[in-house]
């Protein structure tokens, strides 16, 4: 496949995994049993109408009236419109006020992926640049519980106007608020159509989601603690690039290179920040090494197409090559892995110095599932993400 000898591979590979698991346990509370995470009943719901949360969820409820929506219509049902008059599209318009319990178990677990697949002939765009295609990589199951091994990992839910849709994301340390992060870090197709629609509506974050990695059948008599050991949380913000905002499509579309997104998420219940409650976060790296000085990557996430169900998370393992899908566009990272839709959103990791950093995260890939790719996080991200910390980290 490359030049790199797989007995070196292998061996960066486990270290990644190590550093990850490291990451995710570091800042833990004590005794790391399912039973002891953070009581979900703890206190109200940030809400767009309530106090509680400040200016942000007051901006929501605002935002909402500007457009001729009440909060109250939107809470009982009114989010269904996705006529365009009321699909909010601009980057300023993002709305998502807290319905409390709406994402039931249940209706987690009936949510499809997001997916984003290319052609063959989108994917050799720029023979010239792009790498030769990785061989597949096979998805090892995440070991459980995943509060343990990789805490900062979740599920990203939402409506859209075709119904549920679930990607992945990650938590990430917030710059302006050390230890106390409310930033997850997803992909921009998993909170906006791009050019042909608007903002998707009803998002939140279930980091470690089915803690214990049960099956479907065994899920059916899951505690609430089981399957969202943390609580699900709201994003009362959210951004990603203007270049997917124009130009994002089914299948990628120019915006595929600038698909990446932030949340800034508040619990259902609870009054503790997402880092503390969780335990940790990941640093993000921003200094785009080039595909052949990066070491290896590992892409984690929760595939829900076949011959995965979304219910469990699996990771993928390799040393990153270009992909070009236009000369004029930033070249991607691209890995072989076999996970599917539902990973989209995922973070892609490496170990910089010692420390397992977010580097990526999953956007496109074939529809035979042999290869993922993801954007290279430059100067646009950074500032996407410095925008976010320093205007709604610390609400």
């Amino acid at each position: 496949m490359r030049s790199t000898p797989r007995r070196h591979r292998l061996l960066a590979a486990a270290g990644l995994v190590a550093a990850l698991a490291l990451t995710a346990t570091a800042c833990g509370s004590g005794d790391n049993s399912a039973s002891d995470k953070p009581d979900a009943t703890a206190s109200p719901a940030a809400d767009a109408t309530g106090d509680k949360g400040g200016s942000l969820a007051d901006a929501l409820a605002d935002k909402l009236k500007e457009h001729g929506i009440d909060v109250d219509d939107w809470k009982d049902g009114g989010w269904k419109n996705w006529e365009k008059d009321q699909w909010l599209t601009e980057a300023k318009d993002f709305v998502n006020p807290v319905i409390d319990e709406l994402w039931k178990p249940e209706r987690m677990q009936s949510a499809e992926e997001a997916n984003k697949t290319i052609s063959a002939k989108d994917a050799s765009a720029d023979h010239g640049i792009s790498d030769p295609e990785p061989a597949p990589v096979e998805a090892t199951p995440e070991k459980t519980p995943y509060h343990q091994s990789a805490a900062p990992v979740g599920k990203v839910f939402f409506d859209s106007p075709e119904g549920s849709k679930v990607c992945s994301g990650t938590v990430v340390k917030d710059a302006n608020h050390p230890g106390r992060s409310n930033l997850v870090w997803t992909a921009g197709h998993c909170v906006h159509a791009g050019g042909s629609g608007g903002w998707y509506r009803n998002i939140v974050f279930v980091p470690a989601y089915n803690d214990l990695g049960k099956s479907e059948s065994d899920l059916s008599n899951a505690s609430p603690q089981e399957i969202a050991p943390f609580g699900p949380w709201w994003a009362d913000w959210a951004a990603t690039s203007d270049e997917w905002i124009s130009g994002g499509s089914e299948t990628g579309g120019a915006g595929a290179a600038y698909d990446y997104a932030i949340l800034h998420v508040k619990p259902e219940a609870g009054d503790k920040s997402l880092e503390e409650t969780v335990g940790s976060a990941l640093d993000v790296d921003f200094s785009t090494p080039s595909a052949s000085e990066a070491g290896s990557m590992g892409a984690w996430g929760y595939p829900a197409a076949a011959p995965y169900n979304g219910l469990k998370m699996f990771k993928c393992l390799d040393r990153p090559g270009r992909l070009s899908l236009d000369s004029a566009l930033p070249t991607m990272y691209r890995i072989g892995c076999t996970m599917t839709g539902g990973s989209s959103g995922g973070g892609w990791f490496r170990v910089v110095g010692g420390e397992t950093k977010l580097v990526s995260n999953t956007s496109i890939g074939p529809s035979d599932n042999t290869w993922l790719a993801g954007p290279q996080l430059g100067r646009g991200a950074q500032q996407l993400y410095d925008m976010m910390s320093t205007r709604y980290g610390g609400q």
